[in-house]
């Protein structure tokens, strides 16, 4: 009898533990199929690999993007940071994001370049306010194999092969877009016109390549729709521009300050408001056209007798654009250049082949300024 009732025992614990094995070897297959190799071994769907990695890297911060911008308080920046963001959650990466107190704290920015590279990201995003300041880090990067993405004005002047791409404005193209939508509105004066009639452009410096590009594509895309409506340009008022026509219909009239200062470019508005051939006045930034309000503000021609026309946003020139006082004018699109610097960076890190993109600009007017895709990029 007690070795009938030894023999159901252990017969009995057998079947437990065979019954165990069972349940334990169905746990581990459900688990496999959850873990990152078994999504890797389904490479047929493309769809569901790449949410697959967005989610793994999004809960472990596989990735991580450093970005260090020209400044963090200016409205600008915070679109810049907005973009960001948008592009890190999607693209299921962490993203630091610094910038220095103001834009001449070129000392700050450098030590947190330097606070960059001591977290060993996987990539940079840099916006130089001090391309020869930033030559230390920026070798540093490229020793450690970190790429580094240039936006906003990028990082002019770094040693070849130092920036993998710049997600920035194509500022001529910009010019080109300020002169479409302002032909629009001065064509039909231009048509009707008997004598000669004269278009301002007022540029802060003929040095700087962003302001300078800004001018050119606008005087160079406002003479070309102008002489294929049958009418003739000539292009005076600076050395950098000039291309003079004797016995013009239409004259471009560039002014450059001797010195970038708010008077001088407030005079340089003046002079060009108090001509009696100036139909339309471009300022092709935000000093200028911000000169431009400042000059008219005694004598009150914008938005009656002459179309005034600017480059970028601000409080200011916001405020002239709602008033009616300027026609619009031309953004950037620092939300998208955020979003480009974040997925330019995901790509480099991950060694894949990355070049410059043109984050665009947008015409705004008093009637599109409060749009949603409008709104976020003008800023204070």
């Amino acid at each position: 009898m007690k070795k009938k009732l030894v023999s159901v025992l252990m017969c009995a614990t057998m079947v437990s533990a065979l019954l165990a094995g069972c349940g334990s070897s169905g746990s581990t297959s459900t688990t496999d199929t959850t873990t990152p190799a078994a999504t890797t071994d389904t490479a047929t769907d493309t769809k569901t690999d790449t949410a697959d990695t967005k989610t793994d890297e999004a809960a472990g911060g596989d990735m991580s993007i450093y970005i260090v911008s020209k400044g963090f308080q200016h409205q600008y920046w915070q679109a810049v940071l907005k973009g960001a963001e948008e592009a890190a959650a999607e693209l299921g990466v962490t993203i630091d994001f610094k910038g220095p107190d103001t834009e001449s704290d070129i000392a700050q920015q450098v030590q947190m370049l330097n606070n960059a590279l001591n977290n060993k990201p996987d990539a940079i995003g840099l916006a130089a306010l001090d391309t020869q300041a930033c030559l230390e880090g920026i070798t540093k990067a490229q020793e450690a194999g970190i790429p580094i993405i240039g936006f906003d004005s990028g990082v002019p002047g770094a040693p070849d092969g130092a920036i993998a791409a710049n997600a920035a404005t194509d500022n001529y193209a910009a010019g080109e877009l300020a002169a479409e939508e302002t032909y629009k509105i001065i064509k039909d004066k231009i048509a009707s016109a008997t004598d000669t009639v004269r278009i301002g452009v007022m540029n802060q410096d003929a040095t700087s390549e962003s302001i300078t590009n800004r001018g050119s594509g606008f005087i160079d895309k406002m003479k070309s729709l102008i002489e294929a409506d049958g009418k003739t340009v000539s292009i005076e008022g600076h050395d950098k521009w000039a291309n003079k026509v004797d016995g013009a219909n239409v004259i471009i009239d560039v002014a450059v300050p001797a010195q970038v200062t708010a008077e001088l470019s407030s005079i340089d508005a003046q002079n060009l408001l108090n001509k009696p051939d100036t139909i339309c006045i471009y300022g092709s930034n935000q000093h200028s056209g911000e000169g431009l309000i400042n000059g008219d503000a005694n004598l009150n021609k914008l938005g009656t007798s002459i179309v005034g026309v600017a480059f970028d946003s601000g409080e200011l020139i916001k405020s002239a654009v709602k008033s009616g006082k300027l026609a619009g004018a031309v953004t950037q699109d620092p939300v998208a250049i955020g979003r480009n610097v974040v997925e330019l960076a995901v790509k480099a890190a991950k060694g894949e082949a990355v070049s410059d993109v043109d984050t665009g600009c947008k015409w705004y007017t008093a009637d599109n300024m409060d749009d949603a895709d409008i709104a976020p990029n003008l800023y204070d």
